[in-house]
């Protein structure tokens, strides 16, 4: 494959999907247990389309009021598609989000958990959970603090009766990842949870050996964003 067929949305899919492929047998696991999501942020439907008609179907957003005036008619069009939330979500944008992603990556707070229990309440259906924890202990980043994930995962569980799927971690751009990956699978296995969200185009493999099940992968499907 030469010239611009190297580089077209369906070569890149079928590239990091090799990888991936590859990542998930060296550490002995399937293929299939490792999801990847498409982060499609900042990119437009123009630049969507391409990969969903080279088969990719599950894609996440950062921003609910981007996402919004992307995904209603791609889903429209595409009845089989999935949508994750992977950015920081503000409670006032809730409604809107529970309307739009199948699945939220970021529940990282107790405001946000007892809004997601109100919206309950209200008849609204909620997405597939993931709780975000903050591996790195930065100030500037969301996330549930390593030493209060337990404690927060029995509240959303016995308290609010919110079914948590998994766990979710963005690691310090300046530290290994293997060391938050590893953290955050420790805490998933205490607690009994199956899912990992971890991983993204620079350290993806590695997040595979320790145990991700779903990868989020951007720059490396879609180029570099401007």
């Amino acid at each position: 494959m030469t010239g611009s067929d190297a580089t077209s949305p369906a070569a890149r899919l079928a590239a990091i999907r090799s990888r991936i492929a590859e990542a998930a047998r060296a550490a002995g696991r399937a293929a299939g247990d490792v999801t990847l999501v498409a982060v499609s942020k900042t990119f437009g439907v123009d630049e969507i389309v391409p990969l969903i008609e080279a088969g990719q179907r599950i894609f996440g957003e950062n921003r609910v009021q981007e996402a919004t005036a992307k995904w209603p008619a791609l889903k429209a069009r595409f009845p089989d598609l999935e949508l994750h939330l992977i950015g920081p979500l503000q409670t006032n944008k809730l409604d809107d989000a529970l309307g739009l992603f199948d699945a939220f990556h970021t529940l990282d707070r107790e405001k946000l958990a007892l809004a997601l229990v109100k919206a309950r309440d209200r008849g609204l259906r909620l997405p597939r959970l993931f709780v975000q924890v903050n591996t790195g202990e930065e100030p500037q980043k969301a996330g549930i603090a390593p030493a209060d994930t337990d404690g927060f995962l029995v509240r959303c569980r016995d308290d609010w009766a919110l079914s948590i799927e998994g766990l979710m971690c963005i690691p310090p751009l300046d530290e290994e990842p293997a060391l938050h990956f590893a953290l955050l699978e420790k805490l998933a296995r205490r607690n009994g949870l199956a899912k990992l969200s971890m991983g993204m185009s620079g350290d993806f493999e590695k997040a595979i050996a320790f145990g991700a099940t779903h990868v989020r992968v951007g720059s490396a499907l879609f180029g570099a964003r401007s």
